[in-house]
């Protein structure tokens, strides 16, 4: 089957086509702005936009899905399926949910649970209306956490691996109370048990080194890409380097984020900094990463509908021309992750797509396609 999106403002790489058009059929895109469509059914956006996919390397709000007040746990095939129509819905046609093993923080992070919504997700993929997978978020301190991690990565249940260090004292918590205060917010934990917590993290970071150094090694064996998190000066960049580590998440710094970009890690930004204009936890504003040139990909951290709202943000308000900011949320996260096959609107790649309207002035997704299937579509009254 044949489909045209005609009468589009279609957002291409390295520019905009005012009313443009994208020839699909087969799953793949066949031609743009063609001057003949043949017999190919018309679905005209009469001047929406018209981008690609986007493709999220980061989001836990799976997470949320399955545990939205701490310590109340929803079955775990009914937050896979709120959290593939929420992607759906929300233009992201390939997510990487991110998913914690850091035992001591409980809850859905509590590593059984996590193993468990991991192959939930792998098992719901096949009937999923969007292109699901995982990232698995290893923490260092958390000695049990290693089989776990390690038989995923062996059952082929992990398409992306991040190495975190949450130990107060550098990183995203540089002080005790930050991690107090995230403990008793996130999780309903009590002061004294999370100062413990805090406590156990800095006793088994002093043995994490051997750990990182297996995981690190066995995702590298399967091809597998990972990240690490947080860091925060050039030494920590280095030595992720030399693990072989293709991405750093949230460099705290823009010093760092510089040295990341400098020695070929793909940096990757928070959405909502770029959509709220700064850090919650009081670190580098992402758009001033995105000015300085070193920041390769935002992801929806949290929020997938934060992915749309940035790309926004970053045209209306800073200024960057919209085909660049688009390309944050797209082609720069795909090449990332190493999917050849997506994140631009180009002759022989997936017809993963969104169009957006803008009922009311706010931009916001009318339909999403993957590989040229339409698995949603919102029909505003205006």
């Amino acid at each position: 089957m044949k489909t045209c999106l005609t009468h589009a403002r279609v957002i291409l790489a390295d520019e905009v086509v005012e009313d443009g058009c994208v020839l699909v059929e087969d799953g793949v895109i066949r031609a743009i702005c063609p001057e003949s469509t043949g017999d190919a059914q018309e679905i005209r956006l009469d001047g929406q936009w018209l981008m690609p996919g986007m493709v999220d390397l980061h989001c836990d709000a799976i997470e949320k899905e399955a545990e939205p007040r701490a310590k109340v746990m929803f079955p775990l095939d009914l937050a896979c399926l709120n959290i593939d129509r929420r992607n759906a819905a929300a233009g992201i046609t390939t997510p990487f949910h991110a998913m914690s093993f850091a035992h001591a923080e409980w809850g859905v992070r509590n590593n059984d649970t996590a193993a468990e919504l991991v192959r939930t997700v792998k098992r719901f993929k096949q009937h999923a209306l969007v292109d699901n997978r995982i990232h698995v978020r290893y923490e260092i301190t958390d000695i049990t956490a290693m089989p776990y991690v390690m038989a995923l990565l062996d059952e082929g249940a992990t398409d992306m691996v991040s190495i975190m260090d949450h130990t107060p004292g550098q990183g995203q918590f540089r002080h005790l109370e930050s991690y107090v205060a995230y403990m008793m917010g996130n999780h309903g934990s009590t002061r004294e048990a999370a100062e413990q917590v805090a406590e156990e993290k800095r006793q088994a970071r002093q043995t994490s080194d051997e750990r990182v150094l297996q995981v690190m090694s066995r995702a590298r064996d399967l091809g597998v890409p990972t990240a690490s998190h947080d860091d925060d000066d050039h030494a920590r960049v280095v030595a992720m380097k030399e693990l072989g580590a293709r991405m750093s998440e949230f460099p705290i710094n823009l010093e760092t984020a510089r040295a990341a970009h400098a020695a070929g890690l793909a940096t990757i930004l928070g959405a909502p900094n770029v959509m709220r204009g700064g850090s919650q936890s009081g670190n580098m504003r992402a758009i001033d990463a995105i000015h300085a040139g070193v920041a390769d990909c935002l992801c929806a951290d949290y929020a997938p509908a934060t992915m749309l709202a940035a790309v926004v943000a970053m045209h209306e308000r800073d200024g960057i021309a919209l085909h660049e900011a688009a390309r944050l949320v797209t082609l720069g996260p795909a090449r990332a992750a190493g999917l050849d096959d997506r994140g631009e609107i180009a002759v022989g790649k997936r017809a993963d797509l969104a169009s957006i309207g803008h009922p009311g002035g706010h931009a916001t997704v009318t339909g999403t396609w993957v590989a040229g299937r339409q698995v949603f579509a919102a029909r505003y009254p205006s």
